[in-house]
C-alpha cells in the first residue's frame, strides 16, 4: 500500500513537470516518513504473506531511488551509496530496537529496488530518446 502511494505521487508529480527543489523537499519528506515505518513495531498477525516485507523494502527502495533521481542529479553510483547506507542504518537500528531485528535480507531487498530502478531508467530513457530520434526523422 505504501508503494503503490508512493509511485502514485512521483508518476502524478512527472507529469506536470515539478521543479527540482519541490522533490528535494518530497524526497526528505518520504525518508523521514519512510523511517518512522521502519523503526514502528509491526503486528506478526498483518504480515501473513511470506516474505512481504521484503517485497516492501524492494518497492519503496525502488521509489525512493526515482525521487532520489530526480532531486538531485549525480552519477548513479552515488544513488546506490546513499540509498544502500540509508538501507543499512535502517537495518542496523532495527536491530537495536527490541522489538524489530535486523535482517541482511531486508538489506538486499533494498539494494535490489535501488538497482532495479537505475536499470529500468536507464533502458526507458535510452528508449525514449530513441523514439525521439526516430519521429525526428
Amino acid at each position: 500500500m505504501h508503494f503503490y502511494l508512493l509511485y502514485s505521487a512521483h508518476m502524478f508529480l512527472r507529469k506536470f513537470g515539478v521543479s527540482r527543489r519541490i522533490y528535494q523537499v518530497l524526497f526528505l519528506v518520504i525518508i523521514i516518513a519512510c523511517s518512522l515505518l521502519f523503526f514502528k513495531e509491526v503486528k506478526s498477525s498483518v504480515t501473513s504473506i511470506t516474505h512481504i516485507d521484503k517485497v516492501a523494502h524492494f518497492g519503496v527502495f525502488f521509489v525512493l531511488t526515482g525521487f532520489l533521481k530526480r532531486a538531485f542529479k549525480a552519477p548513479f553510483w552515488l544513488y546506490i551509496l546513499i540509498l544502500a547506507a540509508y538501507g543499512a542504518g535502517v537495518e542496523y537500528v532495527q536491530g537495536t530496537i527490541p522489538h524489530r531485528e535486523a535482517s541482511l535480507a531486508d538489506f538486499i531487498a533494498d539494494v535490489a529496488g535501488i538497482v532495479s530502478y537505475l536499470v529500468v531508467s536507464h533502458f526507458w530513457h535510452k528508449r525514449y530518446e530513441k523514439s525521439k530520434h526516430s519521429e525526428q526523422a
